[in-house]
């Protein structure tokens, strides 16, 4: 049997409401083909997509910066509470086998940073324009090039 597809979602812990809806729709789509969510556990970009796993029966996990995992949204299945801050972004990128760049700000660009310096395929969506990442139009068009479905 093949292990599940551990795709990342990575953003801001605030987003404008467009994003967040993204986010949501992006958990629920990857949710629903099989796909584990890996994420920082936090608020945001983050909560929306583990929302919307929730939502669709699916299972999350969040790499959280703190030592409590008590600190997590209430979407992540499975928390980590790695207690080392911002160097748990490292962690996430290592995990996941693609990711999914949904807005964001610096901790967004040093996920981005890390995963394509790692050689991991990041789709943007409304994120950071800069090279190697692969731009998509919609929450569905991420989730099929995360996914590498055509």
């Amino acid at each position: 049997m093949a292990r599940p597809k551990l795709i990342g979602v990575i953003g801001g812990s605030e987003a404008e409401p467009q994003y967040i809806e993204f986010a949501y729709i992006v958990g629920r789509l990857l949710a629903e083909q099989g796909a584990i969510i890996v994420c920082g556990g936090l608020g945001g970009v983050m909560e929306a997509a583990c929302r919307g796993a929730f939502d669709a029966g699916g299972t999350t996990i969040g790499i959280l910066p703190t030592d409590d995992p008590k600190t997590a949204n209430q979407y992540v299945t499975f928390p980590i509470a790695s207690g080392i801050g911002a160097a748990r972004n490292k962690i996430i990128i290592n995990t996941a086998d693609s990711f999914i760049a949904i807005a964001g700000k610096y901790g967004t660009l040093s996920e981005i940073a890390f995963a394509l310096d790692a050689g991991k395929r990041v789709i943007g969506l409304g994120t950071w324009n800069i090279d190697g990442i692969t731009k998509a139009d919609s929450p569905e068009q991420a989730c099929h090039l995360a996914l590498g479905i055509r």
